[in-house]
């Protein structure tokens, strides 16, 4: 979802909770991953594999400048291959310690080997952050965490609905939440207009003349 898009969203949801709490969410995001420049591992669940929320995490690092928000996709099921950058298996959560983040992201139950995992990465010292269907067991471990109920929705966002019809899907919140974790400032209600400004100084750059040639 581009940032146009994501605008627009936000202008339909105005009013509703979601706006509120992906960027509450979002701001625990920032504060764990930006003190140690970076160390955030994104992992799934067995049948679901965050795939758009890294992609977006990446955009948002290169577009704010702030390279700590690119994750490390953590795989349940590593093809042979594979780039270094798309073989990281589980293993890697055992490894996590203090000043690292682990996102996880769940539509569904996680299962016993991933919830061990995560135990063991908060153990250890990692901060945990969930985005998930509201599982008690993945919620009592996480330090910080966003519900989505129901099931996740389709890699393409649909025209949203109006605030109050209908819950949003996990893959839409997904868009919320990396969006905002790579504004400048989160949430302070006098400084909603934020986001449109850095759209209007996007703008502003793309219709700017070129400087003259000496």
């Amino acid at each position: 979802m581009d940032a146009v898009r994501v605008a627009l969203l936000r202008e339909v949801l105005a009013g509703t909770e979601w706006i509120q709490a992906t960027r509450r969410f979002a701001g625990s995001l920032r504060a764990s991953v930006a003190p140690h420049g970076g160390g955030l591992l994104l992992v799934g669940s067995a049948e679901y594999e965050p795939w758009h929320l890294a992609a977006h995490l990446d955009d948002e690092a290169a577009w704010s400048g702030l390279p700590e928000l690119s994750p490390t996709l953590v795989r349940h099921r590593v093809p042979l291959g594979v780039p270094a950058h798309l073989s990281v298996g589980l293993g890697r959560l055992e490894t996590a310690r203090r000043g690292e983040t682990l996102l996880v992201v769940a539509p569904d139950a996680p299962g016993p080997g991933l919830l061990e995992r995560v135990h063991d990465a908060r153990r250890n010292g990692a901060t945990v952050l969930a985005l998930d269907a509201g599982d008690r067991d993945l919620g009592a471990l996480a330090h910080d965490a966003l519900t989505v109920p129901g099931p996740a929705g389709p890699a393409e966002v649909p025209e949203p609905e109006p605030p109050g019809a209908a819950d949003l899907d996990l893959d839409t919140v997904q868009h919320l939440v990396s969006a905002a974790a790579g504004e400048n400032s989160l949430p302070a209600p006098r400084r909603h207009r934020r986001f449109r400004d850095r759209l209007s100084r996007l703008a502003d750059q793309l219709t700017a003349p070129p400087p003259p040639r000496w």
